[in-house]
């Protein structure tokens, strides 16, 4: 599937002060809102790497239009040249599951992703087709379940993510730590339906741009293949103007447009 706008209310009983404890739903909410965009478009390399440490790389671009968890999005593989017009359009709505079609140009091909394939490695990276998606903020309970362990050098809370429904994500539960001064996803781990750890996401490289905390820096690794593949961001830009029929199925299999 990115400090929280929580409220401490500070009451004083004799010598005592409570502190209300922090909700998790609120946290994430935060995450949610702090992309206040309308749109965004960004270039970015991704890096695979094999079990042996071996590299390959590949570059895309992708568009989003919406809110963070209610939008629509179309990344586009520009190189290598066996991958180049490789497209994924996305729409993710609340309450409806992920709605994606992959079109592939050597073929001339679009093809509706059925929901049993979101566990599938999406262009051999490590990144699944549902990784692939945002998360909709409404398709999970959360829990917090501590605070104080300290990522990259920050102070995180640690929540616990589940879907409402099996059929809203492949994953059984997902643990995130959000930093408490950066409302930002910096490390989540995603568990399977047996309570295996089958994904590590690690985001670095915090910035914040045009108001908007954006990672310059994602990996995504599986730890049972000894995989991993790191994406770096080369440019971002965001309200830029992005209409709606920049995301449709015609649109998608225009695999010359970047």
């Amino acid at each position: 599937m990115a400090a929280p706008l929580v409220t401490n209310v500070w009451p004083r009983a004799a010598a005592s002060i409570l502190v209300a404890a922090p909700d998790a739903r609120q946290i994430i909410d935060a995450v949610y809102k702090q992309d206040n965009s309308r749109d965004s478009y960004w270039r970015a390399r991704l890096d695979v790497y094999d079990k042996k440490g071996v590299a390959r790389s590949k570059k895309f671009s992708l568009r989003k239009l919406g809110t963070l968890g209610n939008s629509k999005t179309l990344a586009r593989f520009t190189d290598p040249a066996e991958v180049r017009g490789v497209g994924l359009l996305t729409y993710n709505q609340t309450g409806v599951g992920d709605r994606q079609w992959l079109y592939t140009p050597a073929i001339q091909r679009t093809r509706r992703i059925a929901p049993q394939e979101r566990g599938r490695k999406f262009l051999g990276t490590d990144f699944t087709n549902e990784d692939m998606a945002e998360r909709v903020l409404d398709d999970y309970t959360y829990k917090l379940l501590g605070e104080g362990e300290v990522i990259e050098g920050r102070k995180c809370y640690k929540i616990e993510a589940r879907p409402v429904a099996a059929d809203r994500s492949q994953y059984s539960y997902v643990y995130m730590w959000v930093p408490v001064d950066v409302p930002y996803t910096v490390l989540a781990e995603m568990y399977d339906k047996a309570g295996q750890r089958v994904r590590v996401l690690k985001a670095s490289q915090l910035e914040k741009i045009s108001g908007i905390w954006v990672a310059k820096q994602v990996e995504v690794s599986t730890p049972a293949d000894g995989t991993r593949s790191v994406m770096v961001i080369e440019e971002i830009k965001f309200n830029s103007g992005l209409k709606e029929d920049m995301f449709t199925q015609q649109a998608l299999e225009k695999a010359d447009v970047f």
